[in-house]
């Protein structure tokens, strides 16, 4: 007994300099990973100020504003996934900076296509039953939605495409934790240009016949999708395969925070602060869970870590990555929303009150991510499923929801909203 007592001590002290070492080894992925969390905050904040600038676009077309958390999701989803096979495919010497055919770049790139095509045109449908479900007076038409998301969807895709490829590349050559950069950037990307995309989109209901004509075309582009589909390589099918449950599933998160946001609508449109709060906010909870999937889907399938019930030291740290970039992260939110509040002339809901309730809507959504991010990870390894498909796109639309639902409580029960 004496023994075992005298030994817990030396455990704990072996513990404790196994995961000290495990932080020096991670000082790299916490600068990186800094830098770009703010890059793509600042992305972010485009796509806030955005929001808060086509409230008459959300006026004049009941029923987008549920679409849009779906739309920038649906990026997330697609392009996450795709940056965390490529931070697998370094990690494993399977990436090489090539199109060729056959490729593992060309594969995922053929993923994206297809994948963004398909979405786009689910999206539209599962849109218009839940804006006619939860709106309170009419909705735009299906074939609207149609024109809007595939339009606007196919254009932003292409964008954050050539982002992701380009970010692979180059931290490919230059030695980059491609998990640690790429799925806050792409997430960001597809934010910042999703919601422009689709507003431009949206000019084409304007007109009934040249709408009439493209949800023609985007609807036999996405027949040829489907077909396309059935017809690529082995690999690029497996991955759509694994891909569909969850980009199925994932969008009806992404839909009811449209939903929620519709349904407060009037609200978030006399306090245009929180407008501009809300796509940074859900745009890196979404990147954290994705850092965290990204990490957790390589060091498993590198055997770093295997999947057990209880973390193991190196998925604990990089837990507590996400906990300090978190805290960087939402502070750094709140301090510009308030100040970017203060220069729309709009409401000023005080500087302390939309500070301190970010914040406490960041501690809501923190452990969510955290806890959700680990057990999918090691829940699809056990099942023989590649993680990298099926992570990333869960967690950043089940925050989508987490981040949207946690502003909205924390903003009306501190009085910010009316």
């Amino acid at each position: 007994m004496a023994e075992r007592l005298g030994a817990a001590p030396a455990r704990l002290a072996r513990r404790a300099r196994r995961l000290f070492g495990y932080w020096r080894s991670e000082r790299r992925t916490l600068r990186q990973g800094t830098v770009a969390l703010a890059l793509s905050t600042c992305a972010g904040f485009v796509a806030g100020l955005v929001l808060g600038s086509i409230t008459g676009t959300l006026e004049k077309l009941p029923g987008l504003l549920v679409l849009i958390p779906a739309a920038v999701g649906m990026r997330g989803t697609i392009f996450g996934a795709m940056g965390a096979r490529f931070g697998t495919g370094v990690a494993a010497g399977l990436f090489e900076p090539t199109l060729r055919r056959g490729s593992f770049l060309s594969r995922n790139v053929a993923v994206g296509i297809l994948s963004s095509l398909l979405t786009s045109f689910y999206l539209a449908g599962v849109a218009t039953l839940v804006a006619s479900a939860f709106s309170r007076g009419g909705v735009i038409s299906f074939w609207d939605l149609v024109t809007i998301s595939v339009v606007g969807g196919v254009l932003a895709s292409s964008i954050a495409l050539v982002v992701t490829i380009g970010i692979a590349v180059v931290g490919f050559r230059k030695g980059w934790d491609l998990d640690a950069v790429t799925t806050p950037m792409v997430t960001a990307i597809g934010d910042m240009v999703t919601l422009p995309c689709l507003f431009l989109a949206s000019l084409l209901v304007g007109n009934d016949t040249v709408n009439a004509v493209t949800a023609m075309l985007c609807t036999v582009a996405t027949a040829a999708a489907l077909v396309a589909s059935f017809r690529v390589s082995l690999e690029v099918r497996r991955i759509l395969l694994e891909m569909l449950a969850v980009v199925a599933l994932s969008p009806l998160l992404d839909i009811l925070a449209g939903a929620l946001l519709q349904a407060h609508s009037a609200e978030l449109q006399a306090v245009p602060a929180v407008l501009i709060l809300i796509p940074p906010f859900v745009s890196q909870a979404g990147a954290l869970g994705g850092i965290l999937s990204s990490r957790l889907s390589s060091k498993l399938q590198l055997g770093v870590i295997t999947a057990k019930g209880r973390p193991e030291i190196p998925a604990v740290v990089d837990g507590g990555i996400v906990i300090v970039l978190g805290a960087l992260v939402f502070t750094a939110i709140s301090a510009v929303s308030w100040a970017l509040s203060s220069l729309t002339g709009g409401p000023d809901p005080g500087a302390i009150t939309l500070i301190g309730a970010t914040l406490l809507a960041g501690t809501i959504v923190l452990p969510i991510t955290l806890v959700v991010g680990y057990y999918v990870a090691v829940l699809t390894s056990r099942f023989g499923i590649d993680p990298d498909n099926q992570g990333v796109p869960f967690i950043t639309s089940l925050l989508d929801l987490a981040g949207v639902a946690a502003i909205l409580l924390v903003m009306r029960t501190s009085g910010v909203l009316p």
